[in-house]
């Protein structure tokens, strides 16, 4: 779609374009296979790793988790760290035997000043439907969350609903759920809802960040068995 190599002025109109291009309706998805990406923090070498763990639904079994390693070259700028994250969490993909129907993102989708998060860009580049849910706003106000799980409010940002503030679970913090490509924001609640398992991120994303971390190891001889 596009390479890597830009300075900050053309990532930000890179965003602006291809923001027009995401998908903010729901195109009937039915999820067989449910994938969850992260990526590490780069070690003092400037090393990170790109994680995605593929899951069966409703089973929650395991049954891919593919990393890719690299150094980072864009630097740490808050709005642009598709440009930073995304090349290896792609790298990661590509690496993939079988192909998601939903990819969660630990990150933004349209719940950003330009429109274009992580899990946006990455839904543009993998073309399937792909949920932002990050642990942060990036922009944005809301009410206050309900105590009890389930309970939400609109996340909006000049007069937008840009996504919203989610309670996945009792006594922690809430994610803030946002649209990234082929999804509406109703379907994407519902389904990080039924990606939970009891803590506070969604399956997917919880096990991506372990993979990120080195410390989630899959052997494929043992299907939907994790070793952590």
């Amino acid at each position: 779609m596009h390479g890597w190599d830009m300075n900050l002025a053309q990532a930000k109109e890179m965003q602006l374009s291809l923001a027009r291009k995401i998908v903010t309706n729901n195109e009937g998805i039915n999820p067989h296979l449910v994938a969850g990406v992260d990526i590490s923090s780069p070690d003092s070498q400037g090393i990170a790793r790109g994680a995605v763990v593929v899951l069966s639904y409703p089973e929650f079994g395991v049954v891919e988790a593919k990393t890719a390693e690299g150094k980072i070259a864009f630097p740490y700028i808050p709005g642009l760290l598709s440009f930073r994250e995304a090349p290896l969490i792609l790298a990661a993909c590509e690496k993939l035997c079988h192909t998601p129907d939903l990819v969660l993102v630990d990150g933004q989708g349209i719940a950003h000043p330009r429109r274009l998060g992580l899990a946006s860009h990455l839904g543009l580049f993998l073309n399937v439907p792909t949920i932002g849910c990050a642990k942060s706003i990036l922009c944005g106000r809301h009410e206050p969350v309900g105590e009890e799980v389930g309970c939400r409010a609109e996340l909006i940002d000049n007069g937008e609903i840009i996504g919203a503030a989610l309670r996945t679970k009792i006594g922690t913090k809430l994610i803030y759920v946002s649209v990234g490509h082929k999804i509406d924001l109703a379907s994407a609640l519902y389904w990080v809802m039924k990606c939970c398992r009891g803590y506070r991120l969604p399956e997917p994303t919880r096990l991506a960040h372990l993979a990120a971390g080195g410390n989630l190891v899959f052997e494929p001889s043992y299907q939907g068995k994790l070793f952590s």
